[in-house]
């Protein structure tokens, strides 16, 4: 799949199951790609459901913006893919994939999706686990001499899964530079203006939630130090029908450190019937 923003930013992605019913859209988080959804499609497609990741602009396969980075331009992207589809999604978004399919979610009485799952993230964040995602991704400007000292500094960041990443599974986060060395798939571009603009959008976001009337449900890990009780008070009382449930063994990598409880949250939540998995997606992410 590739689609096209007003801007001509192409945007890659990928489908399961075309013609399944309901579709689910996925956006993954600030630092992921459209792989980090991989193994919770091919499930729930195999449930009956059609199934849409793609990679954010600046991300993954999806073009860098040559006229720099906004907020409203991901927003506009969202409301682009959830708007392609035969019928009115439901949106999975984790970390900023959630909080643009809030912001889109809580425009209007008739927003493009038909349900929202947040995945860890809520419209007021706990600033030192957003910190610490941004200072990874900050990190190594000079990119990385091969693959094993890129496994090497993801095995630092997320040292609950320490071994459990090949170097064959990076495949989807590198790129080779003109240098020989080998870069994350991210545009670095875009970090200061999307870390900047996110602490301006928090207002708004917190409106845009008090105004969301689809099905919703907040996904969170137990171990996250993204959300915390009291954001997750603070949405609940802003989204009084929102389901709430937290899955204990994750991080705020929540679909990569318990890929099976995840994708059977969704599938109950949707009602879709799904069989138990307990692999793991190829790519993890990063946010």
């Amino acid at each position: 799949m590739q689609l096209t923003a007003a801007d001509g930013v192409r945007l890659a992605g990928d489908v399961w199951h075309a013609a399944g019913r309901p579709c689910v859209v996925f956006a993954h988080g600030f630092g992921q790609t459209r792989h980090a959804w991989t193994t919770t499609a091919a499930r729930l497609a195999a449930g009956g459901c059609r199934c849409v990741s793609f990679d954010a602009r600046g991300h993954g396969d999806s073009d860098r913006a040559v006229d720099g980075y906004h907020m409203h331009h991901f927003i506009d992207d969202l409301r682009l893919v959830a708007r392609a589809q035969p019928e009115k999604p439901i949106l999975v978004g984790a970390s900023m994939g959630g909080l643009l399919g809030l912001a889109v979610a809580g425009e209007s009485s008739e927003p493009p999706f038909s349900a929202l799952v947040l995945v860890d993230i809520t419209p007021r964040w706990e600033t030192r686990g957003v910190e610490r995602i941004l200072d990874f991704m900050r990190a190594w400007p000079q990119g990385f001499a091969d693959s094993e000292e890129a496994a090497q500094a993801i095995a630092d960041y997320l040292p609950h899964r320490r071994g459990s990443r090949g170097t064959e599974q990076l495949q989807s986060l590198l790129r080779p530079g003109t240098d020989g060395r080998l870069y994350w798939h991210w545009d670095r571009a875009m970090l200061e203006p999307v870390a900047e603009e996110g602490e301006r959008y928090q207002p708004g976001l917190i409106e845009a939630a008090s105004r969301v009337r689809i099905p919703v449900m907040l996904l969170s890990g137990g171990r996250s130090d993204v959300v915390s009780d009291a954001t997750i008070g603070e949405f609940l009382t802003l989204v009084p029908h929102a389901r709430h449930q937290s899955l204990p063994r994750a991080t705020h990598m929540v679909a990569g450190d318990d890929n099976d409880a995840f994708t059977r949250a969704i599938a109950a939540f949707i009602g879709v019937d799904v069989e138990s998995d307990g692999t793991r997606p190829a790519d993890a992410g990063m946010a």
